[in-house]
């Protein structure tokens, strides 16, 4: 049985993690379609990911982050799936993009 005051923390914890799933999708698909290349695309997304993140946490929400572990513990919560996501999309959108027209099967 969980207790009640794990469960906001679990729920913001999720809202996070879910929040960062959105932000992997929209500059995967971005990245893609502009056709970033190399570590120049990887550390923009870091920084603008973390960034989002911050602002959401520390702005929007006033959360006390030393009740969720410090700014460390949610920075990292979800960035790594979130970071997985986004290569998928930036690699797929931009293998799509890349191709002649030609050569694309539908």
């Amino acid at each position: 049985s969980r207790t009640h005051t794990n469960e906001p923390k679990q729920w913001y914890q999720r809202r996070v993690r879910g929040i960062r799933q959105i932000i992997a999708i929209v500059f995967g698909v971005v990245w893609g379609m502009i056709k970033f290349k190399g570590i120049f695309g990887i550390l923009i997304y870091v920084m603008l990911n973390l960034g989002i993140i911050f602002f959401y946490y520390s702005s929007y929400h006033e959360v006390d982050e030393e009740e969720y572990g410090g700014h460390g513990e949610l920075a990292k919560e979800g960035l790594l799936t979130s970071f997985s996501l986004f290569l998928v999309f930036w690699i797929i959108l931009y293998t799509l993009y890349m191709q002649p027209a030609a050569t694309i099967a539908v």
